[in-house]
């Protein structure tokens, strides 16, 4: 993606800113792994991936920080109530490079079933990734000492802070204070507890990680709208599956290997584990969130039970001994995949299959061992303790963004009130309109939209800029530059609509903003006929009045030496420029919503079609297989052997029968006589 459009896509130091495979081809080892995913589904992941790609781009396709358009980007700060931009775009970088050393060849050749021996050991990457996601997302709330986490009434205001909400954001808001403290008890848990399941050798463990993250995940889908961010932790959760499971769910379940462990004992023994890990998640949770239940009030109380020393403490402790136990589960991989490899069928396929893994055995140790640097972040002194090769390693890397730290919501804002940039315009400084934008908050009757997986860069950004002075983002001076200019690319962005644009058919002579703070209305004023979504208050002038040609506008323009850049010409005679030129131009009328689902119901019918084809015409869901009639051709196909054994085996099934037919009529016989005698 551009810079010009994407802003600096720099590593967010959150730290430091406040599938049980079946045989491959050839192969007859019988061992599985405790976890394994598909390498298919993945080639699908990074086609998947360039998808997030298109709906995290500016649309429609300008932005009001291209320099063509309105000057250069000002990199947002990190923000704890919200997904920052580089959080989000550097996920999906280190996403995508994982993608293509989990299914390196296998978008060219997507129908391919094949396993490969070393595939556990690249996916296994992608478990880690999501377990460093989770786990630093947990760790930097309790960090940053932000109160409302500690408090645990984080959730009573990020509901309606949150850059985007959707409507059921609403309705979340409305929940008891209660129920707010425990859904942030148990974010904790799923967060810092529940990922260090990812590595359990249990298998039941692991679906039930799976399945708490996915329902962590759809819950912000519900409430936010964070474009693809949540739908690409979904993905990365299927690490955590094996093929037997989502064999299930396709109809194709497949039998587990056989196990060297007695069948009653390796039950006991799982269950025993698996009992013990949720007594120890329950004892927890209750020990170190004081849960009790208030029979007086009929409520749940919880409270935070340890202190910031303390917690800071345990960190120190548990930070390298993690490190440890991905060290372990890798090695351990990496050890099964060698013994796959040897147990290959033929001289060159074991050849080959060694090569491989020599190859993506090194590369999986490599990726682990620079992604420790930005995972000890939540510790300093433990990434002080990494060894100096590492840093260095990193160091050469970092650049790519191949590895990345993260940590997601470390501080909650707008626990006053949500900050909201207002503009409005008019044409003789006395009647003022405002301008409404398709997205964020500003019409107190509007309801939240519903965006995701698009993302509007221009309302997030609008979102950010509301948290400090206008002077901190250069961007919106020449933002409502353009707009005075009637600028019909920057217009697109407020409204893909320009009907909807109050000024459409003239460029307002004067601009101003507003700073606001909003608030969710409660159920007693959407009763009593006030707004039903939000209600406001005005805070203060945030950017000046300003028309084309005023000293104040010209100044702030030359000091962010945003005064008329030349915009850059890209040559439109060769095929491709023409081609995404021609798709902008007939794709502008619409919203980027509209766009991206129009894209995917596309791509679905189109994988839905084909795989109606690839249907027999008439077939009936196969049955249970019976053998053939005696005397059909099917029944004369065996050699002379065979067809000996069945004339013997018919035989016998005829002696047989005969046997019982004599032994019933003598037994009904002695029943005459006996009944005649008596």
């Amino acid at each position: 993606m551009a810079e010009g459009c994407t802003g600096k896509m720099a590593s967010c130091r959150l730290a430091r800113c406040c599938a049980s495979p079946g045989r491959g081809s050839g192969s007859s080892c019988v061992t599985s792994p405790p976890c394994c995913g598909s390498a298919r589904t993945w080639a699908w992941t990074r086609s998947w991936a360039w998808s997030c790609s298109a709906s995290s781009a500016c649309w429609p396709p300008s932005a009001p920080w291209c320099s063509s358009r309105c000057g250069t980007a000002s990199p947002s700060p990190c923000s704890g109530c919200s997904i920052s931009p580089s959080i989000r775009d550097s996920l999906l970088l280190e996403a995508g490079f994982l993608a293509v050393l989990v299914a390196p060849l296998h978008l060219l050749k997507w129908r391919s079933t094949a396993w490969r021996a070393h595939d556990n050991v690249t996916f296994w990457l992608v478990r880690w990734l999501l377990f460093r996601l989770m786990f630093a997302s947990g760790v930097v709330k309790l960090t940053s000492r932000c109160p409302t986490w500690w408090g645990l009434t984080a959730l009573t205001y990020h509901y309606e802070t949150q850059c985007i909400p959707t409507p059921v954001a609403w309705f979340a808001h409305q929940l008891p204070v209660w129920v707010q403290k425990f859904s942030v008890v148990a974010t904790y848990i799923i967060e810092i507890a529940i990922p260090l399941l990812f590595f359990a050798p249990i298998r039941r463990l692991r679906l039930f990680a799976f399945y708490s993250q996915v329902l962590l995940q759809v819950l912000i889908i519900l409430t936010g709208n964070y474009n693809f961010f949540n739908a690409l932790t979904i993905v990365l959760a299927f690490s955590l599956l094996d093929e037997e499971h989502t064999g299930r769910w396709l109809g194709r379940s497949k039998r587990r290997h056989a196990s060297a462990w007695p069948p009653g004992l390796r039950s006991f023994l799982s269950t025993l584990l698996e009992l013990t890990a949720y007594g120890l998640l329950v004892y927890w949770s209750i020990h170190y969130f004081g849960l009790e239940i208030n029979w007086e009030k009929k409520l749940l109380d919880t409270k935070v039970a340890f202190t910031y020393h303390e917690f800071t403490k345990w960190l120190q402790a548990v930070t390298l001994p993690l490190v440890g136990l991905g060290f372990l589960s890798l090695s351990w991989e990496i050890l099964s995949a060698m013994y796959r490899c040897v147990c290959v069928r033929g001289f060159f396929l074991k050849l080959w299959a060694t090569l491989q893994w020599a190859v993506f055995a090194t590369a999986a140790m490599g990726m682990f061992a620079i992604s420790l640097v930005p995972f000890t972040y939540i510790d300093y002194e433990s990434n002080g303790k990494l060894w100096p090769g590492i840093h260095q390693m990193f160091n050469a890397v970092e650049r790519f963004q191949v590895v990345n730290s993260y940590g997601l919501f470390r501080r909650m804002t707008g626990v006053g009130g949500r900050p909201e940039v207002v503009l409005e315009g008019s044409y003789d400084k006395q009647i003022w309109t405002e301008i409404e934008f398709m997205y964020k908050p500003g019409n107190l009757s509007t309801a939240p939209p519903v965006v995701a997986p698009h993302q509007p860069r221009l309302d997030w950004q609008m979102w950010f800029a509301a948290l400090a002075h206008h002077s901190s983002s250069p961007w919106f001076t020449s933002f409502v530059y353009r707009l005075l200019q009637g600028k019909k690319d920057v217009i697109r962005l407020v409204q893909a609509d320009e009907s909807k644009y109050p000024f459409s058919s003239q460029p307002p002579v004067y601009i101003r903003a507003q700073l606001y703070k909003y608030w969710f209305t409660d159920g007693t004023e959407a009763r009593e006929g006030a707004a039903p979504w939000w209600r406001r208050q005005h805070v203060q002038e945030f950017f000046p009045t300003v028309s084309l040609g005023d000293p104040t506008l010209e100044s702030l323009l030359n000091q962010h030496g945003l005064k008329d850049k030349t915009p850059l010409k890209r040559p439109m005679d060769t095929f491709l420029p023409w081609i995404l030129q021609s798709i902008r131009e007939h794709s502008r009328p619409y919203s980027g919503p509209a766009v991206l689902w129009s894209l995917y119901l596309i791509a679905a019918t189109i994988c839905l079609l084909r795989a109606l084809g690839r249907r027999p015409r008439g077939s009936a869901p196969p049955g249970r297989h019976k053998g053939p009639k005696r005397g059909d051709p099917a029944d004369r196909g065996g050699n002379e052997k065979n067809g000996q054994v069945r004339k013997k085996e018919a035989k016998e099934a005829e002696e047989k029968a005969e046997g019982r037919g004599r032994g019933g009529g003598e037994s009904h016989a002695d029943g005459l006589r006996s009944k005649k005698k008596k």
